[in-house]
């Protein structure tokens, strides 16, 4: 059965345009963004390199930080058997290395995948995931998860964001930049033009981008969905499982949500009571997008 199911794993041409059009739409605004700093005369190789760096440690500490600010803890075989087994058989099925398991002692439920390969990958669990689902819900749950991990998705978000980051660091530091790269003032008499010109531009990519990778995010989101449908063989499982978490979040005490937003990149579902007041600004489709993805898929597999 597994045989059957994996040369259609995760395969959504539709989905797989629109997430190739975001990144050509980003490829596009930092290409243009790379013209007018160079316009502007500034030493863009010095630019990349210091942010560069930035990245290239977030990538390298990025698992680890995580970890540490989710109070998460890796769990031994032998503290969760039947969570191993799961998601051992999961990963044999994904054609991956099973990955870690962690556990968080929170009573949100909820689950986020890191890792820069598939060899490094981690599932964190929260306590009040594994209590609130079912097996063949959990099961979807690490089938989501393990898609990310597939997917690779932490390292395509984190390069997606690599220009966004030089955008950002010129806004933040704008007066800095202006008065310290610019060389002898008297060389250049519209030197001051161009700074002002660099500082627009910056905030112009920062916005842009910052829809663009949100858009990202959320067909990311829709990608593991389906992957995690694909895996388990039941879109209902995710389905409902969803709709528990869902549920479970939004009666978690304030202060522990508070405490977890800053990780609701990483989340299944994101930590807080209600969706976005749009969208286009949230990391994550609704839930109502991702059970109506899940449908679809019910439906198409229900056809073979």
């Amino acid at each position: 059965m597994a045989k059957s199911r994996k040369p259609w794993y995760g395969r959504d041409f539709g989905l797989s345009f629109r997430m190739g059009l975001t990144m050509f739409l980003l490829a596009a605004l930092y290409a243009a963004f790379i013209v007018v700093l160079m316009a502007a005369g500034v030493p863009l190789p010095t630019l990349i390199v210091i942010v560069g760096l930035v990245l290239l440690s977030q990538l390298i500490f990025s698992d680890q930080l995580v970890l540490l600010a989710s109070g998460a803890r890796i769990m031994r075989p032998e503290q969760a058997p039947d969570l191993h087994q799961m998601i051992s058989r999961l990963a044999q099925l994904a054609d991956l290395p099973t990955p870690k398991l962690a556990w968080i002692n929170t009573r949100m439920p909820n689950a986020f995948a890191i890792g820069k390969n598939p060899k490094s990958a981690v599932i964190a669990v929260t306590r009040g995931l594994v209590d609130r689902l079912d097996a063949h819900e959990l099961e979807a749950v690490l089938a989501h998860e393990l898609t990310h991990i597939k997917n690779r998705d932490v390292t395509v978000i984190s390069l997606a964001s690599f220009f966004a980051m030089i955008a950002s660091f010129i806004v933040q530091q704008f007066f800095f930049v202006g008065f310290s790269m610019g060389g002898d003032r008297r060389g250049r008499s519209n030197e001051g033009e161009d700074m002002i010109i660099v500082w627009l531009a910056s905030i112009v990519v920062w916005a842009i981008s910052f829809i663009l990778i949100r858009t990202l995010s959320r067909y990311r989101e829709y990608a593991a969905d389906r992957g995690s449908a694909i895996l388990t063989g039941h879109p209902g499982y995710l389905a409902s499982a969803l709709q528990k978490i869902q549920s479970g979040v939004r009666t978690t005490p304030s202060r522990d949500l508070r405490q977890a937003e800053s990780m609701n990149a990483f989340f299944i579902f994101p930590a807080m009571r209600k969706d976005s007041v749009m969208e286009v600004f949230a990391t994550h489709p609704t839930i109502e997008h991702r059970i109506n993805q899940l449908e679809r898929i019910q439906q198409q597999m229900e056809k073979r």
